[in-house]
């Protein structure tokens, strides 16, 4: 039986067939891993966006999904999980390597955990460096947030910073209760509200999911998605001004 690496405990599966996932499941936990499978990319981001989840060592992401799939799934796992996760994808199809810049490798169906194991060996893992502007360029504008951290003390800084994500994700609780009452209006309200306050101090990522949902208004297709997603972002902001606070 293959022994993965000590520090790769945790295998997040993501794929949308359900004998995919059921085979790689039994397989990762046969190689001694802790496995996780989730059917769609959206699944897993909210899941590893949730306060207190452990982010997954590894995560084996099928390229052909419904949803968020393929590179951009890559990023936004990079930015939910950090540097130190790696994100191998798997298709039943040859994939060029410019498709894929963001994972760390890539694994033709079918493979064994042999295979898996030694596409880790090749992977480098490096930890996040909390001071570093580019891991968080997607999230927070370090430029800003820099600024403020010269001018005033610490706890003023923590306090500023979670005032405006308290407030932002209060009246994501208020879009859902005007979505409840069928409130277009309201919720554009409350969307410019966030998009002002989240931009003020560098929240540019909440900020511009604030733009979107101020601009298209409630979806007659997902009403609520938007809204879950916003969470599992300030979420993430939440943990990385955790990381810049240490």
């Amino acid at each position: 039986m293959p022994v993965p690496i000590e520090k790769s405990r945790r295998l997040s599966i993501i794929d949308d067939d359900l004998m995919s996932r059921e085979v790689l499941t039994l397989l990762g936990a046969d190689a001694g891993f802790d496995v996780v499978a989730f059917t769609t990319g959206e699944a897993a981001l909210e899941r590893f966006g949730a306060s207190g989840e452990p982010f997954p060592d590894v995560v084996l992401a099928d390229m052909q999904m419904p949803g968020v799939a393929g590179d951009e799934l890559a990023q936004r796992l990079r930015n939910a999980c950090g540097a130190a996760t790696r994100l191998l994808a798997m298709s039943g199809s040859p994939v060029a390597p410019e498709r894929i810049p963001t994972f760390n490798g890539f694994l033709l169906k079918p493979f064994s955990m042999d295979d898996v194991i030694a596409k880790l060996d090749q992977v480098e893992v490096t930890q996040p460096d909390a001071a570093d502007s580019e891991n968080y360029s997607g999230a927070l504008r370090r430029s800003i947030y820099d600024s403020f951290a010269k001018g005033m003390p610490r706890e003023q800084l923590r306090k500023l910073y979670a005032m405006s994500i308290d407030d932002a994700d209060a009246r994501i609780e208020l879009m859902r209760k005007a979505l409840e009452a069928e409130d277009a209006d309201a919720y554009r309200r409350e969307a410019h509200s966030i998009k002002g306050g989240c931009g003020l101090v560098g929240a540019v990522e909440l900020a511009g999911l604030a733009s979107a949902m101020e601009e298209l208004g409630p979806q007659t297709v997902d009403n609520i998605g938007p809204l879950k997603q916003f969470l599992v972002a300030s979420a993430r902001l939440r943990r990385i001004l955790d990381a810049l606070d240490q």
